[in-house]
């Protein structure tokens, strides 16, 4: 009778290891949805990226780098037809709030933010394609500017 004993026991302690294995998947496929669905508004670039531009949707982000919204989405205008604006992953390398182009006549850059070689986020019109940057409103420009920093990651999607 001890050896149906123990066996009983035995039963009993995996189907309460069971329950609890089923309690916890319940717990976590409960919790899954609710981190797996994005936020309305969003950016759609990963998690790491502190700044962010869609230039399908003309929009852009700024995030603490680790999931916290920051700002946006915010209107940008991107490059046009031979001048686009590079995609891909980018890091900011430098900053200039009084920049001037060098390639196109002095034009003012103001808030300027330099992810690529001639590519920079800056204030500019929302109204017409960049020459390849990403062009922001103006309380927008100072807030990428005040915000972004030298090596933070930056991510252009198509």
């Amino acid at each position: 009778m001890g050896r149906h004993q123990g066996h009983s026991e035995r039963r009993r302690l995996v189907r309460v290891a069971l329950a609890a294995a089923a309690i916890g998947v319940g717990v976590l496929s409960a919790a899954v949805p609710a981190l797996a669905a994005p936020a309305p508004g969003a950016p759609p670039c990963a998690v790491t990226a502190k700044a962010c531009v869609s230039i399908s949707q003309q929009k852009a982000w700024i995030g603490d780098g680790k999931g916290t919204l920051a700002r946006g989405p915010v209107p940008v205008t991107t490059g046009g037809p031979g001048n686009e604006t590079p995609t891909g992953v980018f890091h900011v390398m430098w900053k200039d709030q009084f920049h001037h182009s060098r390639e196109y006549n002095q034009a003012p850059m103001p808030y300027s933010v330099f992810f690529a070689p001639g590519d920079a986020f800056h204030g500019g019109s929302l109204q017409r394609a960049s020459a390849g940057c990403v062009h922001l409103g103006d309380d927008d420009s100072k807030a990428f500017f005040d915000f972004l920093q030298v090596n933070d990651e930056v991510q252009i999607l198509p």
